[in-house]
């Protein structure tokens, strides 16, 4: 992690965010799901409602893994969402932002929720036991893995991609953390405007 941290300091911020979290994806596991292909998952929300992919039908979804310790490409992806959120205006009532935690140790229901607002009110939270969110980043494709730190902290690895999925629950495209509130809002502009 340490050769991590020295590169995102020595390099331009969409460099740094490409060094950040490179996904550990075994060769044999295609890196995103199939176009089309629904995505599954039962988690809770902050409010502990019990959600699930259904619940969220009728809207198209920005889903985001990470983790609120996540010291540099989370917090930043969270903004380029919120900022693309905002450029959608009217037309993000058709959209919900997602943040799937592969933390629930430390992102408990009033960690994630202060950290979301932060970005977005309009975020919602999402977590669950260690084996819910491990399905769930299974049906998105999604690597995770804990690193623990000399200090007796610990940090993630993870995959860091927008996944924008359709109002009926299949995946629709990918975006790199890298991309921009603009290249998120004309992503999901375009999708939108072919349904």
């Amino acid at each position: 992690m340490s050769k991590i941290r020295f590169a995102v300091a020595k390099q331009d911020a969409p460099a740094a965010l490409a060094l950040a979290s490179p996904p550990k994806v075994p060769l044999a596991q295609p890196l995103f799901p199939a176009e089309g292909s629904k995505l599954i998952f039962a988690l809770t929300a902050t409010d502990g409602t019990a959600v699930a992919d259904q619940t969220y039908r009728g809207k198209w979804l920005i889903v985001y893994f990470g983790y609120t310790y996540c010291p540099d490409v989370c917090p930043t992806t969270l903004m380029e969402i919120a900022g693309a959120l905002n450029a959608l205006g009217p037309r993000a009532d058709m959209a919900q932002g997602l943040f799937i935690t592969v933390d629930p140790q430390r992102d408990t229901a009033v960690v994630l929720n202060d950290y979301l607002k932060s970005f977005d009110p309009r975020f919602v939270g999402l977590t669950g036991t260690h084996a819910e969110i491990a399905a769930a980043a299974r049906a998105f494709h999604v690597f995770y893995e804990r690193n623990d730190t000399n200090d007796g902290s610990y940090l993630f690895d993870h995959s860091a991609y927008i996944y924008l999925v359709d109002p009926d629950g299949r995946f629709a495209t990918a975006i790199g953390s890298q991309g921009s509130s603009r290249v998120i809002s004309d992503a999901l502009s375009a999708l939108m405007a072919a349904r």
